[in-house]
Parts: structure tokens; sequence; C-alpha cells
């Protein structure tokens, strides 16, 4: 598999790695409070998906200003904005582009539903990296066969299903489950059933 990316003499990676996990970690907060502030504070109130395809709306357009525009004009300063554009890396990246654009979408919906940031990006930056794991080892699985996995792997799945599970359920921003009040007894009364 021919893979076209540069090859790793220093860390610039890991600083745009950092970049990544911040961007992404202010995503759902911001995504839900732009959504929440689409709702007007005086009057009646919007239909809730009026409010989620609105903020969608806006977050297209983000993606057109970053992901549309910012390439095209680095790609025209090197003279080849409208060249070499290969079938197969096309269709791939669109794809991506889709599956990405599907999952920022399974977000707002999710906030409009009733989850909370804290709760719902708990759960995406928990799975995602076990679908990518399990999807990338599946399209290229171990040389040497499932039996030669390290133990450490499997050990870091479990560990990633249960952080993404007691982050969710006992984060301090979360909201805690009222208990439903006591069934209140006259003085005498039993609570046996009557036959």
């Amino acid at each position: 598999m021919n893979t076209a990316s540069a090859p790793a003499t220093s860390n610039t990676w890991l600083a745009y790695t950092f970049l990544t996990v911040v961007m992404w970690g202010l995503y759902g907060i911001l995504l839900h409070k732009g959504q929440t502030l689409f709702q007007p504070t005086t009057g009646p109130k919007l239909d809730i998906n009026e409010v989620r395809y609105k903020s969608f709306l806006f977050v297209g357009l983000a993606y057109f200003l970053v992901a549309v525009l910012l390439p095209l004009i680095l790609l025209i300063g090197r003279g080849v904005a409208f060249s070499g554009y290969a079938s197969a890396g096309m269709t791939w990246s669109l794809i991506a582009g889709i599956a990405g654009a599907v999952g920022a979408f399974g977000v707002l919906l999710a906030f409009g539903s009733g989850g909370k940031p804290v709760v719902v990006m708990s759960l995406v930056f928990a799975g995602a990296p076990l679908i990518n794991s399990a999807l990338s080892t599946l399209l290229h699985p171990p040389e040497n066969g499932w039996g030669s996995v390290n133990p450490l792997f499997w050990l870091g799945v479990l560990l990633a299903v249960g952080g993404g599970f007691l982050v969710a359920r006992f984060n301090p921003g979360a909201p805690v489950p009222k208990k439903a009040p006591a069934a209140v007894v006259a003085p005498g009364a039993t609570n046996a059933p009557r036959h």
C-alpha cells in the first residue's frame, strides 16, 4: 500500500494532532451553544428541527470556508489547483467527507434529542477510536494471525469502552437522574395487594 505522507523528521505532526484534539474537543460545546442560540429569547419557540437544520447550515458554511476555499487557495498558490485529480482519490476523499459530515449531523441530532454535550462527546470520542482500530485491523489484519495481537491492544479496547462509559455516566456536568417520590402510606394502612 502506497501512502503519500511525508517522512516524520520532526514533531510537527504532534502539534497538528494536538490542534485537532483541541478543536474537536471544543466542537461539541460550540455546536450545542450555537444550536441553543438559534432559539429566540422572546416569543414562541422554534421547532427543534428548524433549529437543527439552521445550525447545521452554518456548520456546512464553515466546512466550505475551511475545507473548500482554503485548500483551493493553497493549491492555486502552487499552480496545481485544476490538474492531477485521480478518480479513486476523489471518490474516497468524498466518502470520507460524507462520513465526517454525517457524523457532525449525528452530533447535532443527539443534542436536539436531549443529549448533553458532555455525555454525547464523551461517547463519540471514546467510540470513534474503537471504530477506527476495528476497521483498520480488519482492512490490514495481523500478518501472523489474530493470536499474535498483543493482549495490551485488547486491554486498551476494554479500557476505552469502560472509560467512555464512566466519563459519560459520572461526569460532574451531567444531569443527575431524579428519583420518583416515595408513595405516602396512611397510618395503619398496608401496602399488601388486595385480593
